[in-house]
């Protein structure tokens, strides 16, 4: 159930206006969380709502036209988010592997989208200097990729951790009387 909510919380930060310097998506710790803690069969159901996200926010929300073609890499880093949670923090998550699950997360959509970016788009010269630009101009969007994963993520796996030493420490407390 947390991850079917985590998933609402998903794509609710992204189709609910909210003031472009906000930009916290709740996507990236909600794939991971995904991938960690629910079986392989129901990988499809996170992917077809974020698939339907995307479509609906490019056709109603930005107005532009839908090509399935600009979304592949996007799409492919949402099944790559829940492998990456799957074999980093299904089995046992540690404080090493939540790093690196909310470092290599976000830092693999950052590289990616933009490299597509770059070589799909017209905004940025097709040289070496254009793609340095292209990754500058992005550093803002990454910032707020890796707080806005980290804290959902964090949340998401640190709340039932406090929750069970809490009542390790409840019941503790009541041998001990």
């Amino acid at each position: 159930m947390p991850a079917y909510l985590l998933l609402l919380l998903a794509v609710l930060s992204r189709v609910v206006p909210h003031p472009d310097w906000l930009n916290f998506t709740a996507v990236g710790g909600a794939l991971l969380y995904f991938g960690a803690r629910r079986p392989w069969r129901e990988m499809l159901a996170p992917f077809a709502v974020l698939v339907t996200a995307d479509v609906y926010l490019t056709l109603f929300s930005y107005h532009y036209a839908f090509t399935w073609q600009d979304y592949v890499p996007t799409w492919s880093w949402y099944l790559a988010a829940m492998v990456l949670g799957r074999i980093l923090l299904s089995s046992r998550t540690t404080l090493p592997r939540f790093v690196s699950a909310v470092v290599l997360g976000p830092t693999s959509f950052f590289l990616m989208s933009n490299f597509a970016v770059w070589l799909g788009g017209t905004m940025y010269a097709k040289t070496f200097g254009g793609l340095v630009t292209c990754y500058i101009a992005a550093l803002p969007f990454y910032r707020n990729d890796l707080v806005s994963t980290t804290v959902v993520a964090g949340v998401a796996f640190g709340v039932p951790v406090l929750i069970k030493r809490i009542q390790q420490n409840r019941v503790a407390a009541a041998a001990v009387r």
